[in-house]
């Protein structure tokens, strides 16, 4: 029943929380499932994570940020996402390859081919199952991020320090994603209640590994 899930959104989403909810569940229905992030999620991950988020890398040129950000992409992949995957694991990524497009190709404005070269190099050519985005209006999720920050709950690093414009392009970029593969997206206003937000997405979640399963079945002689 092997799925690959990842989940996008823009600063102040949420998605974070969601991925922990859905992660409880998730333990209550004894599902093998493996739960990571971008950047990140191996050892080579977290030290490519530290320099990227480092407030004090302001001279990190654009293209320097999309490699560091494939880099740990490429060693998530290949160390995490598919050997689990091959074992029949359900793996949700918070985070992945989308977030390149829509933060350093629609927010930094990088030439789309090129990046989607690099992501395929990097991701083997691994594509989610699922996108989960969590849809925002930028001042509301800057409101929340900075909420967060000042009580000690969010964590404020560089790429949190960009210009409206840039986050407002950022939003674009993820919806017009979204709407060029529906069959992929699920796209969820996070502006509900969590629990309203986390019974949209386990609802969706289960219907699509329930039809897994059920196409298995028939498959199997």
């Amino acid at each position: 029943m092997s799925k690959f899930i990842t989940f996008e959104g823009p600063e102040g989403a949420g998605k974070s929380t969601q991925l922990q909810l859905l992660a409880d569940y998730f333990q209550e229905k004894g599902y093998n499932a493996c739960f990571t992030r971008e950047p990140g999620g191996t050892d080579i991950g977290d030290q490519i994570r530290a320099a990227l988020h480092d407030v004090n890398n302001t001279a990190m040129h654009a293209i320097t940020e999309i490699l560091l950000y494939s880099a740990s992409r490429a060693q998530l992949v290949a160390e995490v996402i598919k050997p689990r995957l091959q074992q029949g694991a359900v793996v949700v990524c918070d985070r992945y390859a989308d977030s390149t497009f829509a933060y350093q190709g629609y927010g930094r404005q990088l030439n789309l081919a090129t990046l989607q070269a690099i992501t395929r190099f990097a991701t083997q050519g691994l594509k989610p199952d699922l996108t989960i985005y969590f849809d925002l209006p930028v001042e509301v999720g800057l409101s929340r991020k900075q909420q967060a920050n000042q009580t000690g709950e969010g964590e404020l690093n560089r790429m949190d320090r960009q210009t409206v414009e840039f986050y407002r392009r950022v939003r674009r970029g993820y919806l017009a994603m979204a709407r060029a593969e529906p069959a992929r997206w699920l796209v969820i206003d996070a502006r509900q209640p969590i629990q309203t937000t986390q019974e949209i997405v386990r609802r969706h979640v289960e219907k699509m590994l329930a039809q897994s399963h059920s196409v298995r079945q028939k498959q199997e002689p």
